[in-house]
């Protein structure tokens, strides 16, 4: 394996993979060469070498004999979320050890069937639930820029493979900003559709009602691409929408002048990095300087999204999760004698200490005498902060926030204070608790150089203006 190379977006190499088909194999390698010689990272669980490199050649015949499908070549990753039929899927956790998936999802096959080259699974917070990529029975993930920082999470390995040039997009979930905040941490783009924008068929679950597959690329266009491939309706998912699927990439330029709200709780949080906010004000600045119309408004729910979502995610995810047992496959403890040693010990030694701390909080917020306090008023709240987003969104075209309070902290750094990392979440959560589109894009960076994200939100299904007025903000210029 050779020197680290840089990997051009999918979208500059259409017209190069058109006229010399056999391209996409030595791509393919490239993107292995990146893996292997950035292995420290802990980006992938496993690669898929020689499948990905057959299919690449597959590929080339069917370009040169011009029936390839629309993103013929596009080397792409998936989170250890989603199934792959005939590859084992674990959710990094040891609870799913041995587990060989008999299907794909449906965002994968779609992707496959369109001539994608699937290069391997990738590292995550155990089931999804984590915002740094450290609750991982495979290890850390490391960020690419400084290798002492976390990615985000819990996509963090996706992000990862995407910054560090390893395949040209990957495939996250996002059930509160596992797409967007990694996204963030790392200078990417992260995407998280509507909910029920793409089935959910083939994704293990963490709470049902927020899991949501999410998109990372570094161009726009490829981002949209993959979109238009995978959304839709699906027979295999009752939950996942019937509207029609836009072509998104005829929509990535943004000509109107827009209406755009800000929340002025989110910048006048205590937690947040001054210089996350000094490029967030900026940005706003300069689309006040082209014509855009930007002004702030008073949101006195957000103080209650993050116990809202934390509520109902650990009641799904208690609920979930009770399936694994190790009776019917994946990991079974060794030392159980009883049929109650067996539940207790394969769940005690297969889950992680995060996961079974979201479990036994959920038992908790749904146990008899939580119901109706925690629960049912969760659901509730959610209800009042969807109905005033929409109304927000009704009148402004966009919501404008951070990503992320902070830029990429330290391995370690919030290990013995989970509470300290679940407000890692406070300004991606929002979109997830109303089941809203939003997308993370870069924003600059801080002094050490690591990465600022920005947020934007639109209203449900309106991807199309949220890709094209993200695509408008990364090329307006911006004074610091």
């Amino acid at each position: 394996m050779g020197k680290l190379t840089e990997l051009k977006p999918f979208s500059s190499l259409i017209d190069i993979l058109q006229n010399e088909p056999n391209t996409c194999i030595d791509i393919v390698k490239q993107c292995l060469n990146n893996i292997v010689s950035q292995a420290d990272l802990n980006a992938f669980v496993r690669t898929y070498d020689g499948e990905a490199l057959t299919t690449a050649d597959q590929v080339a015949k069917k370009l040169h004999a011009k029936k390839a499908g629309k993103v013929a070549g596009m080397v792409v990753g998936i989170k250890d979320l989603l199934c792959y039929q005939d590859h084992p899927v674990q959710a990094s956790s040891k609870i799913l050890e041995g587990f060989i998936s008999q299907f794909s999802a449906t965002c994968v096959q779609r992707l496959v069937d369109e001539d994608a080259i699937i290069i391997g699974h990738q590292n995550c917070d155990e089931f999804g639930m984590g915002s740094s990529n450290e609750n991982s029975a495979f290890g850390p993930v490391r960020n690419a820029i400084d290798t002492t920082r976390v990615p985000g999470g819990s996509s963090g390995g996706s992000a990862v493979a995407v910054q560090a040039d390893m395949c040209h997009v990957a495939l996250g979930t996002d059930t509160g900003g596992s797409v967007r905040q990694p996204a963030a941490f790392c200078g990417i783009i992260g995407l998280k559709p509507t909910y029920s924008r793409i089935s959910r068929h083939g994704m293990i679950a963490y709470a049902s009602s927020f899991d949501t597959i999410g998109i990372f690329a570094k161009d726009i266009r490829d981002c949209a691409t993959v979109l238009e491939v995978v959304a839709g309706a699906d027979t295999f998912d009752s939950t996942v929408s019937k509207q029609p699927v836009p072509h998104y990439s005829d929509y990535l330029t943004f000509s109107k002048k827009a209406k755009i709200a800000y929340l002025k709780e989110t910048l006048a949080y205590t937690g947040l990095q001054d210089e996350i906010r000094l490029h967030t004000t900026a940005t706003m600045d300069a689309l006040k300087q082209a014509g855009h119309q930007v002004e702030a408004i008073d949101f006195p729910l957000l103080e209650y999204v993050l116990p809202t979502y934390y509520v109902l995610t650990t009641a799904e995810a208690s609920a979930n999760l009770a399936r694994l047992d190790g009776v019917r496959y994946g990991y079974r403890s060794p030392s159980a004698n009883t049929i109650e040693e067996l539940y207790t010990k394969t769940r005690s030694e297969g889950f992680g200490q995060e996961v079974q701390r979201r479990i036994l909080l959920g038992a908790f917020v749904l146990g008899a005498n939580h119901y109706e306090d925690c629960y049912i008023k969760a659901k509730k709240i959610r209800r009042l902060i969807k109905d005033k987003l929409q109304a927000i969104l009704s009148d402004y075209d966009f919501i404008l926030l951070p990503t992320t309070p902070s830029t990429a902290f330290k391995i370690g750094f919030n290990a013995h204070d989970p509470l300290a990392m679940y407000w890692a979440d406070v300004y991606t959560t929002l979109a997830s608790v109303a089941g809203l589109p939003a997308i993370s894009i870069p924003n600059g960076t801080d002094q050490q150089n690591l990465p600022i994200g920005l947020q934007i939100i639109a209203n449900s299904f309106e991807e199309t203006h949220l890709l094209g007025f993200a695509n408008y903000i990364m090329q307006l210029p911006k004074k610091i």
